[in-house]
């Protein structure tokens, strides 16, 4: 069934008159004549008469009418929607973030919620190695990652990232003599990879020997353990949005206390979604410029 042979129905059953009808959907009165007859002649039913008045719906064209309306409607919705899809506006968006943009990831997440409120976003802590694993396989859509990234993969940085080290309070000590004092706590290798990595190679380019190692499972627990006086950590400069304002920070200096931070997607898989929030933080809420791969 053409649905514009059911417009016609429609919008003269509302009017009740051709040439009014004839003037809403724009063609000439003969033209909808032409439908509507051609309408009548498929369901083999006269669907008016013509009187003085106008015209005027048959018995059966009042009984079909509710229906054409309806199926009307859902035409107009399934156009809206497929608008909605063709423009990215619909669907699902499936994004990862990591230590360094325990912050600024959610921030990103709000500002494309605003601006595209039909789209779900699912955002899961995950390690920058296991992001790059899960963009590949398609299961990410967008990684909040340690660039620059590797082939196949694109990416655009966003910030810059720092170590620091925390701990209990204020005391005078040296980097040195904190880590001589206290052990050091630091990730399980499994979720701090990246993070450990750019420690390790900061404490041999200081020549610094931490007196004991200890792990634990995330951040939090770190942090308090470091409130409670057991031992000191290097962190992310970023984190410390999370730190009480208890613990005492002291910045590092010289070599491999740096890194970028960016978003990484795979650019061989479509998605008109994904391109609309790389767009989005890449011009709207980017804090800093970068290289882009």
């Amino acid at each position: 069934m053409n649905v514009k042979l059911l417009r016609a129905f429609v919008t003269l059953a509302e009017k009740g008159n051709y040439a009014q009808a004839a003037l809403a959907l724009s063609m000439t009165q003969p033209a909808l004549t032409k439908q509507i007859n051609l309408l009548e002649s498929l369901i083999n039913i006269s669907l008016f008469t013509r009187g003085r008045h106008g015209s005027q719906l048959t018995m059966e064209g009042q009984q079909l009418l509710p229906e054409a309306i309806k199926v009307l409607r859902q035409t107009d919705n399934f156009l809206q929607h497929a608008e909605q899809v063709a423009k990215g506006g619909e669907g699902r968006i499936a994004l990862g973030f990591g230590l360094s943009s325990f912050y600024y990831a959610p921030k990103c997440i709000a500002r494309f919620r605003s601006l595209y409120p039909a789209i779900d976003v699912s955002l899961e802590d995950i390690p920058s190695a296991k992001q790059y694993e899960l963009l590949e396989s398609g299961e990410l859509q967008v990684g909040f990652v340690r660039v620059p990234a590797k082939a196949p993969l694109r990416h655009h940085a966003l910030f810059e990232d720092r170590l620091v080290m925390v701990t209990p309070k204020e005391s005078g000590f040296t980097v040195e003599e904190w880590v001589n004092r206290l052990p050091l706590l630091r990730l399980f290798t499994e979720r701090g990879r990246g993070l450990n990595a750019q420690t390790d190679m900061f404490l041999q380019s200081a020549q610094l020997f931490p007196s004991s190692i200890q792990e634990a499972g995330d951040i939090q627990t770190i942090l308090a353990l470091v409130i409670a006086g057991i031992g000191v950590a290097i962190l992310p400069e970023s984190i410390v949005h999370i730190a009480p304002a208890i613990i005492n920070r002291i910045p590092l200096t010289g070599r491999c206390v740096t890194w970028k931070v960016g978003i990484a997607w795979d650019e061989r898989l479509p998605d008109l979604i994904r391109d609309n929030f790389i767009g989005m933080v890449r011009h709207s809420l980017s804090p800093g410029s970068g290289p882009e791969r």
